[in-house]
């Protein structure tokens, strides 16, 4: 699949999307009615809306929004053969040495190096190109999705910027509320390498930052801007690789950065470093509680290029669960074979959707010595955009931390709260409002794990209520009519 197009046609032929064509609209209506449809048991179907109040052009919603349309998307049958891939990749560069940073490695793995991105002329993204005066984001069907947002916002942007001082890029997703027809703001937090390569830009004395915002693409593409990859790994080369297809790349038409040649719209434009920011928000945000408003960099459109007849991809979000769950719940997946490299203990982890990503992590352990559970708590605070994790909790192996009720049951059963709870303090989520500085604040960590004797003065371990499984396969044998096996 290279563009959004494809992929709701592949919806179509699965049943999985809703098409509306009874007239809507962009301010609050459709999100209003997106919300509704995300909060279906298993996330519900994807939506197209074709006769947006105000425009030509279809908003597509919800495309990402349960675990069946992400296989769809990346053509498999079930999500952990994607992990299953980044295994194998990993497989070739373990013994290659330097494991402290696995996903340098990673960057650098045959697996990436194979599908690099392809550049070609014009394509798909540039069949329309309005400059100047001409473009106008009037023209794009965004969204207005809470009534006390300031304003409306671009919820699925993939923005794109260059280092000044490598030449790496970086595409990143960062809400962008539209202030009028040329200007939006830039949500970039301090921990995202777009709000980096600003820094850097502003450092070397470039006013001047060239910026393009992709909307739409191919699904890979799409979760590539989401996914915490480090700056070493560019998210051509990993979309390339999760869709094992090259990226179709193409110059933009008024600044020097490459831009997805099959991404539905592309906003052209710059950031001025010496500019005074502009507040944006407050925004209804995944948190379940309006983002309050801030001050950010201002985002000036020089053009908009679009394929005949565009659809605008779009997302709500709100109290969870809604579609930026399936989002995370790839992540989780995609990052778990990562994780295992550098904590080989773990087993497995999860984020449950009421954890809101960074907030809260279920992490099982293979125990192997006295305290361990609170060196995966340390280790995983010091990895990556797991450093902005609020609370870990680490349990045994043999629980199921897919399951909410029985690693909260486990651990209630296993901790005594004075010696089980690690405090500490570092970088948290900037939406984090509980924080009492921004983007700063307390974590807690907390060990689930049965205790050792020689760990902690415990008197002995009860054992778990079980029945034992020959027992069990008599009772199916004679009971199995009454249906409660």
């Amino acid at each position: 699949m290279k563009n959004t197009k494809d992929f709701i046609e592949l919806l179509k032929k699965n049943g999985e999307i809703v098409i509306i064509d009874a007239p809507a609209s962009a301010h609050l209506e459709i999100p209003a009615l997106a919300e509704k449809m995300m909060k279906k048991p298993a996330g519900g179907k994807a939506m197209l809306f074709t006769n947006v109040e105000g425009t030509r052009m279809p908003v597509a919603v919800n495309l990402f929004g349960s675990k069946r349309r992400l296989a769809l998307a990346f053509g498999v049958d079930d999500l952990k053969e994607i992990p299953d891939r980044i295994r194998k990749l990993i497989g070739l560069t373990k013994n290659t040495g330097g494991l402290t940073n696995i996903l340098s490695l990673l960057g650098e793995a045959k697996g990436l190096m194979h599908v690099p991105p392809k550049k070609v002329d014009g394509g798909y993204c540039q069949e329309i190109i309005k400059r100047d005066d001409a473009a106008s984001l009037d023209d794009v069907p965004i969204l207005h999705c809470w009534e006390g947002d300031g304003g409306p916002f671009i919820t699925l942007p993939m923005v794109i910027t260059k280092s000044p001082r490598d030449g790496i890029y970086n595409m990143g997703m960062y809400r962008m509320q539209k202030f009028d027809a040329k200007t939006t703001g830039m949500h970039w937090h301090r921990h995202k390498v777009g709000a980096r390569h600003y820094r850097e830009h502003k450092e070397m004395g470039i006013k001047r930052m060239p910026v393009c915002v992709a909307i739409g693409g191919s699904p890979a593409l799409i979760y590539s801007s989401t996914a915490p990859l480090p700056p070493q790994i560019d998210e051509y080369a990993f979309t390339g690789f999760l869709q094992d297809e090259n990226v179709r790349i193409t110059k933009a038409v008024t600044n020097d950065l490459m831009v997805p040649a099959d991404a539905e719209i592309i906003l052209e434009g710059y950031v001025d470093t010496e500019e005074p920011y502009r507040r944006e928000g407050p925004f209804g945000d995944h948190t379940g509680y309006y983002s309050l408003a801030d001050d950010y960099p201002v985002f000036h459109l020089t053009a908009i290029t679009t394929c005949k007849n565009p659809v605008y991809p779009a997302t709500v979000v709100g109290v969870p669960p809604m579609e930026d769950y399936y989002f995370g719940h790839m992540t989780e997946r995609i990052f778990l074979p990562i994780l295992q490299i550098m904590l080989p203990e773990i087993v497995e982890y999860a984020m449950p959707s009421w954890g809101v990503f960074h907030n809260f992590v279920f992490v099982s352990i293979k125990k192997e010595f006295p305290s361990h559970a609170k060196k995966v708590i340390y280790g995983l605070w010091g990895l990556g955009m797991m450093m902005l994790t609020k609370v870990i909790v680490v349990v045994d192996a043999d629980v199921n931390v897919h399951d909410d009720h029985e690693a909260l049951w486990v651990t209630l059963n296993n901790i005594d709260p004075k010696r089980d709870l690690v405090f500490g303090e570092g970088p948290l989520d900037e939406l984090d409002h509980a924080a009492p500085i921004a983007a700063v604040g307390g974590k807690l960590g907390i060990d689930g794990t049965r205790k050792w004797p020689n760990e902690a003065n415990v008197r002995e371990y009860p054992d778990k209520l079980a029945r034992s499984e020959s027992f069990m396969n008599d009772l199916r044998k004679k009971w199995n009519h009454l249906g409660l096996f």
